[in-house]
């Protein structure tokens, strides 16, 4: 027996819709890339959509075919979100700071036949066009004003010529809520990038599972400003949970840098924020510098990669502002945990409440985990025990686009998510490495990660990096690559003495380098393959 409930399909269009009726005059500011700051609502967002709806009609997007962006966090972005897949096709945000045959490889792999970009890109989208099979129109991001004289893009035009020439007048079709709504691409640090393509049913289902407020606690109280970049996993599904919770949202367009996001914080009102560790060191720094602090902002969440407890110590004792920690991937939408404590933490003494917050989280509903070890079998949650992670749910991938081979899933349909973990016994899951950045050392696992958190909780260490480098006795040892703080010196020996008594004395470095900046990949993360090969032919005695 069925139940006897309406079937009206999940739909990312129904999201917009609502916010335009029930929070139309609630509203959606961005920095724009040609400078200025733009304002309206989400009535009129949801207008502007439908316009754009029209105008990829008239151009024959059809049902499933791939519009790409290379774009910031605009009001035009948040658009295209919605009007691209209102209609049936599949927005797919490209990572401009991929290396560009990284680029020309995910859009000819997508098959794109649009391409919307920002002015910023202009230069970029010139010397990928060539390249690029499949394209068949290029949109700029800005008024006609900003087009450049002369291109060899076909069919070249700006979007405010796009929308300018459509009505409002379209309603949304109601799709089959299967039916892909976005397409996003690994950073492809170790193979070729790995497209994940998400449904209006996960995506949907996602946003309304991080509204929770053991998620991300979001309302039609809040200011919401995405500091991850919606080219990054849709911005983690905040330009889907603000207009879905009423909350007023905020773009940052290209201004990522610190003094650009306070002067939106202040003056937009911002009382929550997402991004990664490596925007929120940044900012501490120039609060810091200035003696700055937040009239607004309370709460934000990071992620990407771990949060050190030193950055979130920091924020709370200076600034006032709660960090949350969470954790997921491309393949995860991306949430699957946030760091909310229990009831029965209410009691904890501050170091206690801290050694569990700065773990990856609990579970959101919506998702499951377990480890295992290596023949396969599920490991005790007694946050001791530690193995591979694997997670499966509604918003979770079950095989990549278009990839002619089998996808990450286990027999039994658990994706393997490549992170090594333990599970306590509430549920709160802690990464502690990469399961292609563990370090063996003579039988024993240490942790890269654990190292990187105490080293920068040193006060003359900006960014630290930890990589296992041949040992003739142990197979392999930490070594240590450092990033100073500007104008503070710190050497070695005080370095490796100040690990002493934190960490069992087998996984304590070996070594210490120092460099002038570190490695990342294009979505913020430290990117170790690059380390090693810096270091390759390095060993330790």
């Amino acid at each position: 027996m069925q139940g006897l409930m309406m079937a009206d399909q999940l739909r990312v269009a129904g999201i917009l819709e609502h916010a335009a009726k029930w929070h139309g005059d609630t509203e959606v500011v961005s920095r724009l890339p040609e400078g200025g700051i733009h304002r309206y609502t989400y009535a009129e967002a949801h207008q502007r959509s439908k316009q754009l709806a029209n105008a990829l009609l008239k151009i024959g997007v059809a049902d499933g075919d791939r519009v790409a962006t290379i774009a910031w966090n605009t009001h035009r972005h948040f658009e295209l979100y919605y009007g691209v897949a209102g209609i049936g096709a599949v927005c797919h945000t490209i990572n401009p700071r991929l290396f560009p045959e990284q680029l020309v490889y995910i859009i000819n792999h997508a098959e794109d036949r649009l391409l919307f970009f920002d002015l910023t890109f202009l230069p970029l989208v010139e010397k990928l066009a060539p390249a690029c099979l499949k394209v068949e129109k290029w949109v700029l991001m800005a008024g006609p004003e900003h087009l450049p004289a002369a291109s060899a893009m076909p069919g070249l035009c700006s979007y405010e010529d796009l929308l300018a020439a459509e009505s409002a007048d379209y309603a949304w079709p109601m799709l089959d809520e299967n039916t892909a709504c976005s397409l996003c691409y690994t950073s492809g640090t170790t193979d070729e990038p790995k497209g994940v393509l998400y449904s209006n049913r996960s995506t949907l289902l996602h946003a309304m599972a991080i509204s929770l407020p053991d998620a991300l606690n979001c309302s039609a109280l809040d200011v919401i400003m995405p500091v991850v970049p919606m080219f990054h996993v849709n911005a983690w599904g905040l330009p889907y949970a603000a207009p879905l919770n009423g909350a007023k949202l905020v773009l940052p367009g290209a201004g990522m840098d610190a003094a650009s996001l306070y002067e939106l914080f202040e003056s937009e009102g911002i009382t929550f924020s997402a991004g990664v560790p490596t925007i929120w060191l940044g900012l501490l720094q120039f609060m810091r510098e200035g003696k700055r602090r937040f009239s607004t902002l309370h709460r934000t969440v990071v992620g990407g990669s771990a949060c050190p407890p030193a950055l979130m110590k920091a924020f709370e004792e200076e600034l006032g502002v709660t960090i949350k920690h969470a954790w997921g991937m491309t393949e995860t939408s991306p949430l699957g945990t946030a760091g909310h404590l229990k009831s029965k933490h209410a009691h904890l003494s501050p170091a206690d409440s801290q050694a569990v917050r700065v773990k990856q989280g609990r579970v959101v509903f919506g998702v499951d985990m377990k480890i295992v070890g290596d023949d396969g079998e599920s490991l005790p949650h007694d946050g001791v025990a530690f193995g591979d992670l694997l997670v499966r749910g509604p918003w979770v991938v079950g095989d990549y686009f278009n990839s002619g081979t089998p996808g990450e899933l286990t027999a039994d349909g658990w994706f393997r998510t490549g992170d090594v973990a333990t599970i306590d016994a509430d549920g709160f899951m802690q990464i502690t490495d990469r399961s292609k950045d563990v370090i063996k050392s003579g039988g024993e696992w240490i942790s890269s990660i654990d190292l990187e958190n105490l080293a920068v909780g040193h006060p003359a260490v900006a960014e630290a990096a930890v990589i296992g480098v041949p040992s003739a006795k142990w197979s392999e040892r930490p070594l240590l690559v450092v990033v100073r703080r500007p104008g503070m010196d710190v050497s070695a020996e005080d370095l490796l003495a100040f690990f002493k008594g934190k960490v069992a004395h087998f996984s304590e470095p070996d070594a210490v380098e120092f460099v002038d900046q570190l490695p990342h990949t294009a979505t913020g993360k430290l990117l170790k393959t690059q380390l090693r090969k810096d270091f390759a032919g390095y060993s330790v005695a």
